[in-house]
């Protein structure tokens, strides 16, 4: 979810699962690596070509199937 809160200054925020996975991607990531979930890897699969990292563990989420983009 995004949007803008405020009365007097206004602040444009995102919230939800989405920030959160993104967050977790990031901070268990590595330099000059682009990490994408099973999600993304279905979804661009014929398109681009992927190395499975394979199992990460995901504060609040468990487990986590992870792949690196590796080329397109």
């Amino acid at each position: 979810m995004a949007g803008v809160i405020g009365m007097k200054k206004f602040i444009y925020d995102l919230w939800g699962d989405a920030v959160n996975i993104a967050s977790r991607m990031e901070s268990s990531g590595l330099p000059n690596k682009i990490q994408v979930t099973e999600t993304t890897y279905e979804r661009l699969k014929n398109k681009y070509l992927f190395e499975k990292r394979g199992q990460i563990q995901v504060k609040g989420w468990g487990e986590m199937t992870t792949y690196w983009l590796e080329k397109r």
